[in-house]
């Protein structure tokens, strides 16, 4: 039976991916900053752990205390949206610190074991924003897009090693905490000569029909995991998959 190791599964899609793993009978290793044992069915092929993919040192514990991993799926990441000009550097750095760093640091710390065993797939979970240039999300877009040429470079160092690497790309999804999560950083609001193209970026959202379930994140992990002919980058969504169909 194999093991996953999901990170960010506290809320939105981490934990529906995790939910998803339990209930076609994989092991699931679930990590969270704060561990919470309620979010998700109680079984024996269920490990809650703490993991700040920030904090090198909860990385060692991480990979102490998870084990020999099958597949690693890089889900943490925090939500940014504001003009450029509205976003302190300390926020900045905050996003990639969490998105992108977070992301390679977790990969490393895997890599070896994958590296050894030959076998193992990374995916990363990124966005579409990366597919289609928006508005107040420059620095966000940035720190995903760099973890989409991070993932096709390290596929290519790994596929000598019989490691996979993947990346699943969700469109926008109203179900998950990004707003909530997103606040904090967002405390003092759009500066002035922004307004007007904020509330027009908000309003053309609520007009979306098509829109990203997180169910459809979990399966488009799935398919990265268990299928070796599945593509590199994968839209996971009905919006994601309309947009990924014109580029």
């Amino acid at each position: 039976m194999k093991t996953v190791l999901i990170t960010g599964c506290s809320s939105g899609f981490g934990l529906e991916i995790a939910r998803y793993f339990l209930d076609r009978d994989w092991h699931v290793v679930a990590t969270m900053r704060t561990p919470r044992e309620d979010v998700l069915p109680r079984s024996d092929r269920l490990r809650v752990i703490a993991l700040d993919v920030t904090d090198p040192a909860s990385i060692r514990r991480a990979l102490a205390g998870a084990g020999p991993i099958d597949v690693l799926v890089n889900n943490a990441g925090i939500g940014m949206l504001n003009a450029l000009e509205g976003t302190p550097m300390d926020v900045a750095r905050d996003v990639f610190e969490t998105n992108t760093l977070g992301t390679i640091a977790v990969t490393q710390a895997f890599v070896p074991q994958m590296r050894e065993r030959k076998d193992g797939v990374i995916v990363n979970v990124t966005s579409t924003v990366t597919l289609r240039p928006l508005p107040l999300l420059s620095v966000y877009t940035a720190s995903k897009a760099a973890v989409n040429a991070f993932s096709d470079s390290l596929a290519l160092e790994l596929e000598q090693f019989n490691v996979r690497v993947r990346v699943v790309l969700p469109g926008r999804a109203p179900d998950t905490r990004f707003g909530e999560n997103a606040q904090p950083r967002m405390a003092a609001g759009f500066p002035e000569p922004y307004a007007v193209l904020a509330k027009n970026v908000f309003a053309s959202w609520q007009g979306d029909h098509l829109i990203t379930r997180s169910v459809q994140v979990a399966e488009a992990v799935w398919l990265a995991a268990n299928d070796a002919g599945s593509p590199s980058h994968i839209p996971a969504g009905d919006d994601a998959v309309a947009l990924a169909a014109t580029n």
